[in-house]
């Protein structure tokens, strides 16, 4: 990383999200050839089954989120990658919340670096404030995601109780 370091800001950060994108894309294609392998396999019963089609479903409403969040952790992008492949998750999805990622990856290490950000991370979780912060912040995502849950099931059962015209008139 420190070669990085010592180019001009735009190369390195362009050079950087050429990289990542290159390793995720690679990583989501493995997740899919291998989703294609099981199908084939004696374990297909099991990976097309009601737990797994419900995992697989989460990762199509929520995934996107999840890949772009990926690339501000150690550890777990990899796997993000992969499952976002292994669920075939639709590329019109992936491609941008793995491009959004990437940038931020890009940027990341271009300017601060990991130990910093590893660094805030620590003195966040460590500060009494900081664990406030993150929790009221924790608390605020998932308000809004039951909020915008509960108005969409409201909107769609809205739709489906209004007649149609043609019950209307007859």
């Amino acid at each position: 990383m420190d070669q990085f370091l010592d180019l001009p800001f735009g190369v390195a950060a362009a050079s950087l999200f050429a990289i990542v994108m290159l390793r995720v894309n690679a990583t989501y294609w493995i997740g899919r050839g291998a989703a294609a392998g099981v199908e084939h396999t004696r374990f297909a019963s099991s990976w097309n089954g009601r737990r797994a089609g419900q995992a697989k479903e989460l990762v199509r409403r929520w995934g996107p989120f999840a890949v772009t969040l990926s690339f501000l952790t150690i550890g777990l992008q990899t796997a993000v990658n992969l499952a976002a492949g292994a669920a075939k998750m639709p590329l019109r999805r992936y491609l941008p919340a793995a491009v959004a990622g990437s940038i931020l990856w890009a940027l990341i290490y271009a300017t601060i670096g990991l130990a910093a950000l590893e660094a805030w991370l620590a003195l966040a979780a460590g500060s009494p404030w900081g664990i406030v912060v993150l929790a009221a912040a924790a608390a605020a995502l998932i308000a809004w995601l039951l909020v915008r849950r509960r108005r969409r099931s409201r909107g769609s059962a809205a739709e489906q109780a209004e007649p149609s015209s043609a019950d209307r008139l007859g």
